[in-house]
């Protein structure tokens, strides 16, 4: 803004009425032949919307019909109001400049070519890359404004992520940086900014946690591909979010472990792939209970994948994403329950990429663990730090019968500033178990997982144990009891934070058979315990996937 108006304290408000000016004459006088061929140019702007941005690199014309030319709704609003072409400010001071700036706001009318181009370009920066075109046919004027390198400059970083590095190794102008970028991806403007940084987050994580996961990623697919894949597995459209990230990366390659995290517990393994699209079409479900699901991930040891919805189907909801889970006392083998892991592709992946660079996810022996950890789950008694983290596990779960399989990763440091004399070993453990109906099991063990640990100035030790119940949330607390090494007669308590934890969402099947109430749960429906004490044998019985599971692409 010009230093005349800032030296007067004015505050400057300036309102472009263009999208009136795209119309020669007013709607009221045009003729029933002039109506007829505004609107077969409507029907060509909006087919040419439809076709993409491939259109915005040719001439002036076919830029026009490319891009949408709504307007946004604040322009919207404003060109309603007026039927006169004249750009208008109003003007507003603060003391005695008030009094003349409304004056001379009631008086002078001013023409766009008699306007500084400082607070054009200002009120040109606030609209977005359709509404900027829209303006670049209205005059000569603002034709050569909208054409201002910082105005493409700030929709490229906006849209694109684009660097000074970027335009300087391509050579071209911001505006035709624009341009190019819109040509390629202008179908997934609304998603590419979005998933981009998150691609470029997580890697830029990964290479300085565990750089060999950086390896398996594949590069992104063409736009052609895309199409060949929606045309082989018949179905009407991928969502465009998923087709948009396929664009930057094309999955990973089939290795473990996979980029979409791990989960080890004794002699129970879980490390999920991202598939890339042309093994995710070739599992691809028409099954009833399934039909219209692709696979996201993959786990070559439980051959668990999540799914995404493509139709809105057997009720899910198009581009829901989530865990099957068979009804174990249905007859019928499509009746299949849902554990939903998100809303749609983009909300599933950033809100994983997020938890793994916020470091939420911890990386332990180069693997992405998706252990949750609440910051208010620490407890600390004198020198020693108890802290808990949680994780659902949906292949050993299921919701008929009611059967949640949780895992918990617990830490017990000692602070690096404790003096030697306070080295302790641990000795029992005591639990307090509350399930949502609000019933209360308290057990006590010696040791946990089989150990007695030995705490010394700034030793950590962790250990992972589970749980199973059959509400749908619960929660634990305790104490942990150990002896001084030096006298083993002192003995003392260190609290375990109270952790909660809670079943992910379900949806239960819509084919459910009515003979379901004949067949009973192979175990006690209202108890849940700690195991500290889990061995491999435990495990038998429970809901485990098929270990024999194969990749999509070959079933």
């Amino acid at each position: 803004m010009s230093g005349e108006l800032l030296d007067t304290e004015w505050h400057v408000y300036v309102c472009v009425f263009v999208m009136h000016c795209l119309k020669p004459t007013q709607p009221g006088r045009q003729s029933k032949r002039e109506r007829e061929k505004e609107r077969e140019t409507d029907i060509d702007r909006r087919g040419g919307n439809q076709r993409g941005g491939a259109q915005m690199a040719g001439n002036p014309s076919s830029v026009r019909r490319s891009l949408s030319l709504q307007p946004t709704p604040f322009i919207t609003k404003v060109a309603s109001s007026v039927r006169t072409r004249p750009l208008v400010i109003a003007v507003k001071g603060r003391g005695f400049a008030s009094a003349f700036a409304t004056k001379m706001a009631t008086s002078i009318a001013l023409s766009l070519d008699n306007l500084p181009s400082d607070p054009l370009l200002l009120v040109l920066s606030f609209l977005d890359f359709r509404d900027l075109i829209s303006c670049s046919f209205v005059s000569r004027r603002l034709n050569e404004l909208t054409g201002h390198n910082p105005l493409w400059k700030r929709l490229c970083q906006k849209h694109w992520l684009l660097s000074e590095a970027d335009k300087t190794h391509r050579g071209l102008a911001w505006k035709e940086l624009f341009r190019e970028f819109y040509a390629d991806l202008g179908r997934y403007i609304d998603y590419y900014s979005t998933l981009k940084k998150a691609w470029d987050d997580l890697k830029n994580y990964l290479n300085q946690k565990c750089p060999r996961m950086i390896a398996s990623l594949k590069e992104g697919v063409r736009e052609e591909e895309l199409d060949t894949i929606e045309a082989q597995i018949g179905c009407s459209k991928l969502p465009n979010d998923y087709r948009c990230s396929y664009r930057i990366h094309n999955g990973q390659k089939l290795v473990v472990p996979g980029l979409m995290g791990s989960m080890a517990l004794s002699n129970h393994y879980r490390s999920e792939d991202l598939l890339d699209i042309e093994t995710a079409a070739g599992g691809f479900q028409q099954r009833k209970g399934m039909r219209q699901c692709l696979p996201l991930t993959f786990c070559f040891h439980t051959g668990l994948s999540q799914y995404m919805a493509l139709e809105s189907t057997e009720g899910r909801t198009r581009s829901e994403i989530f865990y099957q889970c068979p009804d174990q006392l249905a007859q019928d083998p499509s009746a299949i329950d849902m554990f939903i892991t998100g809303p749609n592709f983009t909300e599933w992946f950033t809100s994983y990429v997020d938890n793994v660079v916020t470091g939420e996810y911890p990386i332990i022996r180069d693997q992405i663990f998706r252990y949750v950890h609440d910051k208010r789950c620490v407890a600390t008694t004198g020198d020693i730090t108890v802290s808990v983290s949680t994780s659902f596990l949906p292949e050993l779960s299921s919701v008929h019968p009611p059967h949640f399989f949780f895992t918990y990763r617990i830490r017990i440091e000692m602070a690096k500033s404790a003096l030697p004399e306070n080295a302790c070993q641990l000795d029992s453990r005591y639990w307090k178990i509350t399930n949502a109906n609000g019933n209360v099991e308290e057990v006590r063990g010696p040791g946990v997982v089989g150990e007695f640990p030995v705490m010394t100035p700034g030793k950590v030790h962790e250990y992972a144990s589970c749980t199973t119940f059959s509400t749908t949330s619960e929660y634990m607390e305790g104490h942990y009891t150990f002896h001084r090494l030096k006298n083993k007669e002192e003995v003392f308590d260190v609290s375990i934070p109270r952790f909660h934890m809670v079943c992910p969402p379900f949806r239960e099947s819509m084919v459910r058979s009515s003979s379901v109430s004949e067949v009973s749960a192979p175990y006690d429906d209202e108890n849940s315990s700690d195991t500290d004490d889990y061995e491999e044998g435990e495990m038998r019985g429970m809901n485990m996937a098929d270990p024999g599971g194969r990749c999509p692409r070959h079933v």
